[in-house]
C-alpha cells in the first residue's frame, strides 16, 4: 500500500514523460489519455516559457492581485501550488485525425513495446482531449486502401468519449494507400481545418506528398507524424534477420553484418526524402519513435498550433 502511495502521485503529475511500454500498463485508452494530457498541461504551467504555453493553459500560476474566486483548489491539492482558472474565447479550430490502420501499423519489434497503431490511437486520444478542452472540434478518419471509418468533427466531452470508443475499435488490416485516401479526405472535408496524419508512411513518398500538398492547397493546415518503431531505425549488430512485409507476406533472410550500414543509410535517406518533400511545401513533418513519450508529439502539435492563423 505504501508503495502505491509513493508512485501514484508521480504518475499522476507527469505521466506524459513515461515511455509507451510503461503507459500500456496503466489501463485503457481513456485513462492513459487523461493522465498524459494532465501531466503535459502541468508541465506547461510550470514552464518559464509563458509565451509558448499561454494559449493552451486552462490554468496559470497565481499572481498577487488575482481574484481568489478563480483559484483551482483541486490543482492545489494535487500539486501544492496555486493556479487560477482562465476563461478564454473558444477558438473553434476544426481538426481531423487521419489514422493509418494498414497491416504494417500492427507491428512491434520487441515484446512489451506497443505497436505503431497503439501509439497512433493513444496519441490521437490525447490530442483530441486537448482540442475539446480548448473548445475546439475534432473528427476522425481511419484508412488503409480506403477510408474505413469516418467520424464527423464535433466538440465536447461526450463527443470525446465517443471518439475513444471508435479509436478503441480500430484494427489493422489491408495495404497502405495513403495517396488515394488523402485525396478522398480532401474531397470530403468541406470546411478548412487542421489535418493530423498519423502513419508509418510505408508508401511511395512522391505521390503521397503531392496528395498532402493538394490537401494543403485546398485550405487545410497539415501536420504529419511519421511513426517509427525502433526496430525500423536500426538493426542488431550481428546474426541473421528475416525481413517480412506484413502487408504482402513476402520475406527475405539476410546477414545483419553484411547490410546493417546500408540499411541505416536507406532509413536516413527515406526520412530525408520525406522531410524535403513535405517541408518544402510548408507541411509540418516529424518522425516519432514508438518508444518515445507521447509528450514529444504533443509539444510538436503545440508548435504547429502556435503558427495557425
Amino acid at each position: 500500500m505504501a508503495t502505491n502511495e509513493t508512485v501514484s502521485p508521480h504518475l499522476d503529475r507527469r505521466t506524459d514523460l513515461l515511455d509507451p511500454a510503461t503507459l500500456v500498463q496503466l489501463g485503457g485508452i481513456d485513462i492513459v489519455a487523461r493522465q498524459v494530457v494532465h501531466g503535459f498541461l502541468l508541465g506547461l504551467h510550470r514552464s518559464p516559457n509563458r509565451g509558448f504555453s499561454a494559449e493552451f493553459a486552462e490554468l496559470r500560476a497565481y499572481q498577487p492581485g488575482d481574484d481568489l474566486r478563480t483559484l483551482d483548489w483541486r490543482m492545489f491539492a494535487r500539486s501544492d501550488r496555486f493556479y487560477v482558472k482562465q476563461y478564454e474565447e473558444e477558438t473553434n479550430l476544426r481538426a481531423y485525425m487521419l489514422i493509418d490502420v494498414s497491416e504494417s501499423m500492427a507491428w512491434s519489434s520487441r515484446s512489451g513495446l506497443p505497436s505503431k497503431l497503439w501509439y497512433a490511437k493513444h496519441l490521437a486520444a490525447a490530442l483530441s482531449l486537448i482540442l475539446v478542452r480548448q473548445g475546439d472540434i475534432v473528427g476522425l478518419m481511419a484508412f488503409h486502401e480506403k477510408i474505413v471509418r469516418q467520424i464527423r468533427a464535433r466538440g465536447g466531452k461526450v463527443h470525446w468519449r465517443m471518439l475513444l470508443q471508435h479509436l478503441n475499435a480500430l484494427e489493422s488490416g489491408g495495404r497502405t494507400d495513403a495517396e488515394s485516401a488523402i485525396r478522398k479526405v480532401a474531397m470530403r472535408l468541406k470546411r478548412k481545418g487542421l489535418v493530423i496524419l498519423l502513419s508509418d508512411l510505408l508508401v511511395e513518398p512522391a505521390e503521397t506528398a503531392k496528395a498532402l500538398a493538394y490537401l494543403q492547397h485546398t485550405g487545410h493546415e497539415v501536420l504529419v507524424f511519421h511513426l517509427v518503431d525502433p526496430g525500423e531505425r536500426d538493426l542488431p549488430t550481428t546474426g541473421e534477420t528475416r525481413f517480412v512485409d506484413p502487408e504482402t507476406g513476402e520475406s527475405l533472410q539476410v546477414s545483419v553484418a553484411d547490410m546493417r550500414r546500408q540499411y541505416q543509410q536507406a532509413v536516413e535517406d527515406a526520412v530525408a526524402e520525406w522531410t524535403t518533400k513535405l517541408t518544402s511545401r510548408g507541411i509540418a513533418y516529424s518522425t516519432i519513435g514508438t518508444d518515445e513519450p507521447l509528450s514529444r508529439a504533443l509539444r510538436l502539435y503545440l508548435w504547429k498550433r502556435q503558427r495557425l492563423p
